[in-house]
C-alpha cells in the first residue's frame, strides 16, 4: 500500500496518504539570531551537522537525526526518507527511523556564472518560501526522494512536514538549517527608488571566521551612476563592517545591484524604480481569430523611459473552465456558493467536451465527493488538480447547507441549479430539490416569481428569469417535469404581457437566457438585444447596463454580466456578434476573480465554454507591432492554460497615433488580448469640486529620526474623503501618529504601504477644514523623490484634487 509523506517527518504512521511540505524563511534577521556557521557552504566539503526533529500531536515518541551535508552555492538539495509502518493506525516507530537531507551541487543553474563570468558564482535566488510539496508519495518500503534546490539567500531555513494516514491519524515534525559563507557581502536594497533619487545604500559585510579579512568590494548598477563602488575592506574576526555607496537612477525600469567581494562571495539583486510622473493607460482588447490593428496615441509630453506596452492573452473555454476551477471555491456569498456547486456538477461534461486528457475516473470524481481515486495521480502542467477540486467542492458544499437553513427566494434561486448539478450526491440532490420546490411555489397567480415593495417591474421581470431556469433545472423527475412545464407557462405568459415593458436589452437578454420564451416573442427580444449591442474601436462586441436597470437581487449588474447574457440569448443567431461579445467575455476575465462576482461568473463562463469549445493548439506565436516593427512576442504553451500569458516591453516613441497589431500564428478565435500602453506625464496642480490640498513636508530630515507630515485640505461638506499622501523611498511612517489621529477623530482609518499612507476621513460640516499631522521616519540618506499627493470622494472617484510631487532632503 502506497504511502504519503512529507520530507522530514521522522514518524511512521500506517497507511499514509497525504503530507505536506513546506520549507519557508525564518528572515535575514535570524543570521543574528542563530549566528553563524562558518562550516557550511565552504568551498570544501564541509563537516556534516545534525539537527534532532521536533514533533507535533505525539508522545514518547522518538526520532532520528537528520543529516545536512552543504556544498557551495548554487546547490541541489535532495531530501530523501525511510519509513516503518505499524499496524493500529497513528503510532511511532520504536525504534528510530532514518531521515536524511544531501545538497549536492548543480552547475546548470541559472545565474551561477559560465566560464566567461568571475570565479565567484553569483547569488541571484532569493525566495521567502521555496518549497511546498502538499503530496509525497512512498514506495512500498515507505521510503520518497524529493529534489530540493535551496535559494541563495544565506539564512536559517525552517522545515515543516506534516502527514495523515487513510483513517486521519496525523502527525508533523519541524527542523531548520543554515546557509552561509565563510565571508559574504550583502546590500542593503530599497524596496523602490524613483526616477531621479539618489541615495546612500548600504552594504554589509560579515566575517564568520576567526581571522580578520582584508578584499576588495566592489558595488555595479548597470543603468545607473555609482559613487564610491570599488574599495578594499578589512572585517575584523567574527564581525562585520557596514559600507556605502551612492547610486543615482535616472529612468524607471527594474535595477539590478551586484556585489562582488573579492573571490569569495559575489550577490545579484534588483529593484524597481518607479517614474515620477502622473500614469496614463489606454487599453484595448479582442481575440486573435484574425490579426488585429488598433490605433492608439500616446502622450507627446511622456517621461523619458516611462512608454511601456503589456499584451496579455487569455486562454480559450479549456484554459478559462481549469482556471475557474481552481479559484471558484474560494467565493462565500450565497452567488459564488452555487457557482461553485454549478461549476464542480458540470466539470465532467464541460471538461470532456473542450478535449480534456485526464482519465474517466479522475473526471468523474470531481463531482463525487464519496469517490475515491485508486491511484491518485498528480497533475501535468496544464491539467487540472482533481483533489483540489473535490476539496472546494466539499468547502462548497458546507457554505450551501449554511446558507439553505432559512433561505429566502432569491437565495434558494442561486444555490438550487448548483445543487441540483450533483444528482450522485444524496445531500446536494435533496437540497436542490427543497430548493426548486421553494422557488417553484413563491410563484405568483399572474406568473411572476418574488417581488416585493419597492420593486420595479423591470427588477421582477429579471427575478422571474432567475427563478424558471432555477425550476427547469430539477425537471430530472416525473415531479420535477410537471412542476416546470407549469411554472415556465404561467411565467412565459407573464413575460408576454409585459412585452411592451421591457425597455433595455440587459433585461430582454435575461429573459431570453431563462429559456422561458419562444416563437414570435423571442424574436422580437433577440432583436433589441441585436440593437443595444455596441462596439468598441477595435471591434469588441459589448451589451451596455442602462441607468436604473438593477438585477434581480437590485444590484447594479456589470458589463460582464451583461455581455454574457447577451452570448447566452443571441445563441445560434446568424445576425448576431456572438464572436465578439465573446472576445469581450475573454479580454475583461481576471485568474483570480474571474468576471467579478457569483452572478456574473456563472453566466460569463457558460457563455465562454459555447462559443469556445475548440481546443487550443499546443503552441500559438503571439506577435505585437507598433507601425509594422516588433515590439514583443511570446509563445502561448496550451499545456499552461491556468496562466495568463503577459508581454511587455518599453516603448519609447509613443507619442502620438500609432498603429499596433497583435496577431497570433496560428489564428486562434478562442484566444483574447488586452493590449495597455502606459506612461507618466509631469504632474500639475489641480484641484475640482471644491477639492483643495495641500501637503508641507519636512525641509531636514535625517535617517532615523522623526519627522513631520502637515496635510491641510478643504472639501465639499458631508462627503467621505480619501487622502493618498505619497512617499520618498525608505520613508516609513509611524503608526503610533497615525493612531492618535483615529483617536482624536481626525481621521477613520489609516493604511500604509510602500511609498504611500492613505487615509480616510469622516465627513466634514459645512465650512470645517481639515488639517493633520503625522510622523515619518527615513531609514534611507539621500536626494528622494516623493510621490504626488491627491484628495479624492469617496462617492465620486472621478473627481480628484493633486498635489504634485516634493523632493526630500535625508541626512
Amino acid at each position: 500500500m502506497n504511502r504519503s509523506f512529507f520530507a522530514g517527518v521522522g514518524c511512521s504512521l500506517a497507511s499514509l496518504v497525504g503530507l505536506v511540505m513546506f520549507v519557508a524563511l525564518f528572515g535575514d534577521n535570524v543570521r543574528r539570531l542563530f549566528g553563524a556557521s562558518a562550516e557550511a557552504l565552504t568551498g570544501a566539503p564541509a563537516p556534516q551537522a545534525s539537527k534532532r526533529l521536533r514533533t507535533f500531536g505525539g508522545q514518547n515518541s522518538e526520532f532520528d537525526e537528520v543529516q545536512a551535508v552543504l556544498a557551495p552555492p548554487p546547490v541541489m538539495a535532495e531530501a530523501e526518507m525511510a519509513f516503518g509502518g505499524i499496524e493500529g493506525g497513528l503510532g511511532f516507530a520504536n525504534e528510530p527511523r532514518s531521515a536524511r537531507a544531501v545538497v549536492v551541487k548543480d552547475d546548470a543553474r541559472k545565474g551561477g556564472g559560465g566560464a566567461e563570468a568571475d570565479a565567484t558564482p553569483s547569488r541571484a535566488w532569493f525566495p521567502e518560501t521555496f518549497l511546498f510539496e502538499p503530496l509525497v508519495v512512498t514506495d512500498a518500503s515507505g521510503a520518497a526522494t524529493v529534489p530540493v534546490r535551496v535559494p541563495d539567500r544565506l539564512t536559517q531555513w525552517r522545515v515543516l512536514a506534516l502527514a495523515h494516514s487513510r483513517s486521519g491519524a496525523q502527525s508533523g515534525a519541524v527542523t531548520s538549517f543554515t546557509g552561509t559563507l565563510p565571508t559574504y557581502v550583502d546590500p542593503v536594497l530599497p524596496a523602490f527608488l524613483r526616477a531621479g533619487d539618489a541615495v546612500r545604500m548600504p552594504v554589509q559585510v560579515m566575517n564568520t571566521t576567526d581571522a580578520a579579512v582584508e578584499a576588495p568590494l566592489k558595488v555595479e548598477v548597470p543603468g545607473a551612476l555609482v559613487e564610491g563602488g570599488s574599495r578594499t575592506v578589512r572585517v575584523p574576526a567574527r564581525g562585520s563592517v557596514v559600507e556605502y555607496v551612492t547610486v543615482r537612477v535616472a529612468t524607471p525600469g527594474q535595477v539590478a545591484v551586484r556585489a562582488t567581494l573579492g573571490a569569495t562571495d559575489a550577490v545579484v539583486r534588483d529593484f524597481p524604480v518607479w517614474s515620477t510622473g502622473r500614469p496614463v493607460v489606454e487599453a484595448r482588447g479582442g481575440t486573435l481569430a484574425a490579426p488585429r490593428s488598433l490605433s492608439l496615441t500616446g502622450p507627446v509630453d511622456a517621461q523619458p523611459g516611462s512608454e511601456r506596452v503589456r499584451v496579455r492573452v487569455f486562454p480559450g473555454g479549456l484554459g478559462v473552465l481549469r482556471s475557474e476551477l481552481l479559484n471558484a471555491s474560494a467565493r462565500e456569498d450565497a452567488a459564488g456558493v452555487g457557482y461553485s456547486l454549478l461549476l464542480a456538477g458540470r466539470a465532467p461534461e464541460l471538461l470532456s467536451a473542450l478535449g480534456e486528457t485526464r482519465s474517466a475516473e479522475a473526471l468523474k470524481a470531481l463531482s463525487t465527493p464519496g469517490q475515491r481515486l485508486t491511484a491518485p495521480v498528480p497533475p501535468e502542467p496544464g491539467e487540472v488538480d482533481v483533489e483540489s477540486v473535490r476539496a472546494g467542492l466539499m468547502r462548497a458544499t458546507q457554505r450551501a447547507l449554511r446558507w439553505s437553513r432559512a433561505p429566502d427566494v432569491a437565495t434558494a434561486a442561486l444555490l438550487a441549479e448548483g445543487a441540483l448539478a450533483h444528482p450522485d450526491n444524496p445531500v446536494l440532490a435533496r437540497l436542490g430539490e427543497r430548493l426548486a420546490a421553494q422557488v417553484a411555489a413563491a410563484q405568483l397567480p399572474d406568473g411572476t416569481c418574488q417581488g416585493g415593495n419597492g420593486w420595479t417591474l423591470q427588477r421582477l421581470l429579471v427575478a422571474t428569469a432567475d427563478c424558471t431556469r432555477a425550476v427547469n433545472a430539477a425537471a430530472v423527475t416525473p415531479e420535477g417535469k410537471r412542476r416546470a412545464a407549469f411554472f415556465t407557462a404561467r411565467a412565459s405568459g407573464a413575460l408576454e404581457r409585459n412585452r411592451a415593458h421591457v425597455k433595455d436589452g440587459y433585461t430582454a437578454a435575461a429573459l431570453l437566457a431563462s429559456g422561458a420564451v419562444t416563437g414570435s416573442l423571442r424574436d422580437s427580444l433577440r432583436e433589441q438585444v441585436r440593437d443595444a449591442v455596441q462596439r468598441r474601436d477595435e471591434g469588441a462586441a459589448f451589451l451596455p447596463v442602462e441607468e436604473g436597470v438593477v438585477d434581480a437581487a437590485g444590484g447594479t449588474p456589470t458589463e460582464a454580466e451583461a455581455t454574457a447574457l447577451a452570448v447566452l440569448a443571441l445563441e445560434g443567431d446568424a445576425k448576431a456578434p456572438v464572436v465578439d461579445l465573446g472576445a469581450a467575455l475573454l479580454a475583461s476575465y481576471e485568474p483570480v476573480n474571474g468576471w467579478g462576482n457569483g452572478r456574473a461568473n456563472r453566466l460569463a463562463l457558460q457563455a465562454v465554454v459555447s462559443l469556445f469549445r475548440e481546443p487550443l493548439p499546443s503552441q500559438v506565436r503571439v506577435v505585437l507591432e507598433r507601425d509594422g516593427q516588433v515590439i514583443t512576442e511570446g509563445t502561448f504553451d496550451a499545456k499552461a492554460l491556468r496562466e495568463v500569458m503577459s508581454l511587455e516591453a518599453a516603448a519609447p516613441g509613443s507619442g502620438g497615433a500609432h498603429t499596433w497589431t497583435v496577431r497570433a500564428e496560428p489564428a486562434v478565435p478562442g484566444l483574447g488580448f488586452a493590449l495597455a500602453l502606459s506612461a507618466a506625464v509631469p504632474w500639475t496642480q489641480q484641484a475640482q469640486a471644491g477639492l483643495e490640498l495641500s501637503v508641507q513636508v519636512p525641509s531636514d530630515a535625517k535617517v532615523g529620526q522623526p519627522s513631520e507630515v502637515t496635510l491641510q485640505a478643504s472639501t465639499p461638506s458631508g462627503l467621505p474623503l480619501v487622502i493618498r499622501h505619497g512617499l520618498p523611498a525608505g520613508v516609513q511612517v509611524d503608526t503610533a501618529s497615525l493612531e492618535a489621529l483615529v483617536r482624536e477623530g481626525k481621521v477613520a482609518s489609516w493604511q500604509s504601504e510602500d511609498g504611500a499612507v492613505t487615509l480616510r476621513l469622516h465627513p466634514r460640516g459645512p465650512g470645517e477644514p481639515f488639517q493633520a499631522r503625522f510622523r515619518v521616519i527615513p531609514t534611507l540618506a539621500g536626494t528622494l523623490q516623493g510621490g504626488a499627493s491627491s484628495l479624492m470622494t469617496l462617492s465620486r472617484p472621478d473627481l480628484v484634487s493633486y498635489v504634485p510631487p516634493a523632493t526630500w532632503a535625508v541626512r
